[in-house]
């Protein structure tokens, strides 16, 4: 069964896949740091959402959709049009090429994130793994 793009269930499905990852536990094994993700309405998405991904030490602890972008705390902020989203979950855009050419505005530190792109990989590779349902 497909999974609606943004929604809770899709966000809570990506930390399960993350907790069961061995290669993702790995890679991230000294990483500490929580993401939300803001997507912004675009000419195929009307209104804004908000995912929390909570990443520690190779696991997700927690995962959830938001209300609104500042209901939870967090260090990274990645903020793209719907679009722009697809094509990260879809595997059409690497995250970090994305921050690095502005079409994802990070809200954090880059270098950090930069230091461990064998783990931006692994998230990416298990976002591909959820069939994922995008509003037309």
């Amino acid at each position: 069964m497909a999974l609606k793009f943004p929604s809770d269930e899709w966000i809570k499905e990506l930390s399960r896949l993350l907790n069961a990852s061995a290669s993702y536990e790995k890679s991230a094994k000294d990483w500490e740091g929580d993401f939300v993700f803001v997507v912004e309405p675009d000419e195929s998405f009307d209104t804004p959402a908000y995912m929390f991904l909570s990443l520690f030490h190779g696991q997700s602890p927690d995962a959830a959709m938001l209300a609104s972008e500042d209901e939870r705390e967090a260090p990274f902020v990645i903020r793209a049009p719907f679009g722009v989203w697809r094509e990260v979950v879809e595997g059409k855009l690497n995250p970090i090429q994305g921050m690095m050419t502005r079409k994802l505005k990070l809200q954090g530190d880059l270098l950090k994130i930069m230091r461990y792109p064998k783990a931006a990989t692994e998230i990416i590779t298990c976002c591909a793994d959820i069939e994922t349902d995008f509003p037309s």
